[in-house]
């Protein structure tokens, strides 16, 4: 009898922790751009973004199973080159989100205005934001600022983004120490 309890006790305690691991793997990052609202900027770092279950320095074979093989919603997937672009299947003007991978691993996630009824928390002001000031206002002043008379690059690179700004387009670009990215400043 003792042991039937310790048994029955032991299997419970492991598919407590099954679930507890499945679901923090799942839902891993910190920040699902389509899931998680959060408003703080303190709170976002690229490193603890996700896009569709993706995350910075995710393999390809996850990539392209999360992106491309899962039906998503109301999302059009397609692998062009060393990229994954997501098109609404609504207005496919261009893509409005996506994902390049460098080596076999995720090395940049963007997502730009055609995205932000998708979006939730921050970045969904982010990325209707009609003025510079705006998205300063939301998430302070940056790391770096390259401003020219046709828009700006707004650097958080201790954040590990980039808001590109150029009248009505917002783009933004999280990626951990992307040279190419940084490069510009």
């Amino acid at each position: 009898m003792k042991k039937l309890h310790t048994a029955s006790c032991l299997t419970l305690l492991f598919m407590f922790w099954g679930t507890l691991f499945l679901s923090t793997s799942v839902w891993g990052a910190k920040y699902e751009l389509t899931r998680n609202s959060v408003e703080n900027p303190e709170d976002v770092n690229a490193a603890e973004v996700s896009l569709f279950r993706v995350k910075l320095g995710d393999p390809e074979a996850t990539a392209v199973e999360s992106l491309v093989e899962e039906k998503i919603s109301g999302v059009r997937a397609e692998q062009e080159g060393t990229f994954i672009l997501l098109w609404d299947k609504e207005n496919p003007t261009g893509a409005m989100a996506g994902v390049r991978i460098t080596d076999g691993k995720v090395d940049l996630i963007f997502i730009n205005n055609r995205f932000a009824h998708k979006v939730r928390g921050i970045f969904r002001h982010i990325l209707t934001a009609k003025s510079l000031k705006e998205i300063r206002d939301l998430l302070g002043p940056e790391d770096f600022p390259n401003e020219t008379l046709m828009g700006a690059k707004l650097l958080y690179e201790k954040k590990g983004f980039l808001v590109n700004f150029l009248d009505r387009q917002v783009n933004v670009e999280f990626c951990l120490g992307c040279p190419d990215l940084y490069s510009q400043f």
